[in-house]
């Protein structure tokens, strides 16, 4: 097994300096073997953990990384800038994630047109935010990369925050955007107003009572990908609380987030991934 914490401002000069924090990619890849396949190329999965862009989750990093892992897949979780730091400094860092995952395609053992970024509650929408915006020009000419080196190719959306609008997540917003930020901006970051041709297929899971972030995020988005023809595969389950993520005993630090029906999401995502990544 290949692991190793890589600081993203190393690979990638051009980032915004954050004072008091440095974001940093962790990589758990599977080796290869001669027992088994040397020249074995596996998919990666991104995990952008979620925790409100106020910090990020360590219940929706590792431990997802390991189960994917356990699935056969590389795995990556990117720990990028929260408040104070504004909009788009995540962003680029998730788009250096992608970059660095392709560009180093050899180290890791990485397909790379099987890449897809996975997140949680704000992480969702610092995934979604890659899967819609990757490719603007202010992203490849900042981090003086090629267009389309941080393309994903799939994206996992667990619970995710979409909306600026009647359904928000309105500490999501305030923490990503602060308190004056102009309403330009934040219908620009309204993110199911935003899908468009370049978006890829997309896996998105949600719990019909989520007290945190309503459903109507993952049904608003789930309707704008329908309208522009892009494929998806959307779960909504009828109990659940917020912040699940594995939904079992490694992830909860409550009984109130084990919950072995709402799990199912990652056998199904597994299955879903394969069937995206055989059509590429």
């Amino acid at each position: 097994m290949y692991y190793e914490t890589i600081k993203l401002n190393e690979y990638f000069l051009q980032l915004p300096k954050t004072e008091g924090f440095e974001p940093t990619l962790t990589a758990y890849c599977p080796g290869n073997s001669p027992e088994i396949d040397l020249k074995r190329k596996r998919a990666s999965i991104l995990i952008c953990p979620g925790g409100g862009y106020e910090f990020t989750s360590d219940r929706e990093a590792e431990p997802v990384a390991l189960k994917f892992l356990s699935l056969g897949y590389n795995a990556f979780v990117l720990r990028y800038s929260v408040a104070p730091e504004r909009y788009p400094t995540a962003l680029l860092q998730v788009s250096a994630a992608v970059a660095l995952i392709r560009r180093q395609a050899e180290k890791f053992n990485s397909d790379i047109d099987q890449i897809a970024v996975c997140g949680f509650s704000a992480g969702a929408h610092l995934a979604c935010c890659q899967g819609i915006f990757w490719n603007e020009p202010f992203l490849s000419e900042t981090l003086h990369i090629e267009k389309g080196l941080n393309r994903p190719n799939a994206m996992i959306l667990a619970y995710p925050v979409i909306t600026s609008g009647e359904y928000a997540h309105e500490g999501s917003f305030e923490c990503l955007l602060g308190n004056d930020a102009p309403q330009e901006l934040k219908n620009k970051l309204s993110l199911e107003n935003q899908v468009n041709k370049d978006v890829p297929p997309t896996f998105l899971w949600h719990t019909f009572n989520d007290q945190s972030v309503p459903v109507e995020n993952s049904l608003l988005f789930a309707n704008a990908l329908r309208s522009h023809n892009i494929p998806f595969e959307l779960h909504i389950y009828p109990e659940g609380s917020h912040g699940l993520s594995l939904c079992n005993h490694e992830t909860a630090d409550t009984d109130s987030l084990v919950n072995p029906h709402c799990g199912t999401w990652v056998s199904l995502c597994d299955e879903w991934l394969k069937l995206v990544f055989k059509a590429n």
